[in-house]
């Protein structure tokens, strides 16, 4: 490998350090069930994301309430002695992507076959602090000056 791309490398792993994130991966759901419960938390702050996930009817809701929570405590072993009603954690991104297919086949009429396609998806999601960006501004407003 060469230094280029070994200096990005590491470069990336350090920042994924200060990231709080978790995965799911190869959910026996069709991504666009899932992506519908995901559109629902995007952006919206840790509270009320996991209320919402709690009162949803769908299933996929079940499994992001537990990859969401997964994600917070993750984000409390990077920072440890912060709290996270103190942080103002929120969704910063969240990504379902489609995962293996299951080819099947059924049987039908006059000697044909159809296919059935059993889809499954894995899932991102990323936390954010809103404090950060605020001290993060509040950094390039004195540098400006």
């Amino acid at each position: 490998m060469g230094s280029r791309k070994h200096n990005s490398a590491e470069r990336r792993k350090e920042e994924k350090k200060s990231i709080a994130f978790a995965r799911l991966g190869n959910v026996p759901t069709s991504p666009r069930k899932m992506r519908l419960v995901a559109d629902l938390i995007r952006g919206e702050d840790v509270e009320k994301a996991l209320y919402i996930l709690k009162t949803c009817p769908k299933e996929p809701a079940i499994r992001l309430r537990k990859l969401l929570m997964s994600a917070m405590s993750n984000w409390q072993l990077k920072n440890e002695g912060i709290r996270i009603e103190d942080s103002q954690l929120y969704v910063k991104t969240i990504q379902v992507d489609g995962g293996r297919v299951l080819k099947r086949i059924r049987p039908a009429p006059q000697g044909r076959a159809h296919r059935i396609r059993k889809r499954s998806n894995h899932v991102t999601l990323v936390l954010g602090s809103r404090n950060e960006n605020i001290n993060l501004e509040e950094e390039n407003q004195e540098t400006k000056e």
